[in-house]
């Protein structure tokens, strides 16, 4: 082999690998950028679960084995089930938008409401009935009532996820969950201070780091809400319609089966 061929070889092999690096970058730029929204909402809405628990461990012992009973079994189950609907939102939002049928996003988005919350209200007595539940599973009674207790305090906060988890993957198909990413920042900055002025501050107890909880998960919905209705998803939001409550079938078909999955 001469020369010439030797260089010309080794040329293309290095303008290969050069090429190859460079497409790993962009793909890895457009994984994060989709990924990284949706990793920290996921940490700081954990993260803020964490610092409620931690208040909660400061006002008794009992209250904390209540609240981690309840955060660990009713929560995760309702949240596993939740996650597993919303993932219809985003399955048939992703359709929409590589279909160009941008319009169709928002209606879908809208549908995922109902069937979210109509499953939710479904699931509701597990949170209601929490102290006969936990009496059932075998706990001990005073432990079983601080769970009831504060499984009726968590209702109000679980209804954030109808909207907080559909509207991630509404937004995330359209590559806008960047303000996802800044809302839910933000909503952890909030809710520190929030729970030490409840709890320390006014003495409110569980109720108090409960409601803390409540208003800086329902700040991160209020805040996409604003963000969708401001004019910021133009092409795939066009207000509300009662399109959304016609050919429901199938969306309640592949939320549940997706729901079940995770579950």
């Amino acid at each position: 082999m001469d020369n010439g061929l030797q260089e010309r070889l080794l040329s293309s092999g290095k303008e290969e690998v050069v090429n190859l690096k460079g497409r790993i970058a962009d793909e890895s730029k457009k994984i994060w950028k989709v990924a990284l929204p949706g990793i920290l909402a996921r940490v700081s809405s954990f993260g803020c679960i964490v610092v409620t628990q931690s208040f909660v461990g400061h006002i008794s012992e009992l209250d904390l084995a209540g609240y981690a009973l309840v955060q660990t079994l009713s929560v995760r189950f309702v949240n596993g089930i939740l996650i597993g609907m919303s993932s219809a939102t985003e399955t048939l939002c992703g359709q929409a938008f590589g279909a160009g049928q941008l319009h169709m996003m928002g209606i879908y988005l809208q549908r995922s409401w109902i069937v979210d919350f109509i499953t939710l209200s479904i699931l509701l007595p597990v949170f209601i009935f929490g102290t006969s539940i936990f009496r059932l599973l075998g706990e001990k009674d005073d432990i079983a009532q601080a769970a009831g207790y504060t499984s009726l305090w968590f209702i109000p906060f679980i209804y954030n996820f109808v909207f907080s988890l559909t509207i991630q993957m509404y937004l995330q198909a359209q590559q806008k969950n960047m303000v996802i990413a800044w809302l839910s920042i933000l909503q952890f900055i909030i809710h520190i201070p929030l729970s030490w002025l409840f709890v320390y501050q006014l003495d409110w107890g569980v109720g108090g780091a409960m409601g803390a909880l409540s208003i800086s998960s329902w700040f991160v919905v209020f805040g996409e809400f604003a963000y969708i209705f401001g004019g910021w998803c133009p092409d795939s939001w066009k207000g509300f319609t009662t399109a959304a409550f016609k050919d429901i079938w199938p969306v309640v078909k592949l939320s549940i089966a997706s729901g079940v999955m995770v579950w």
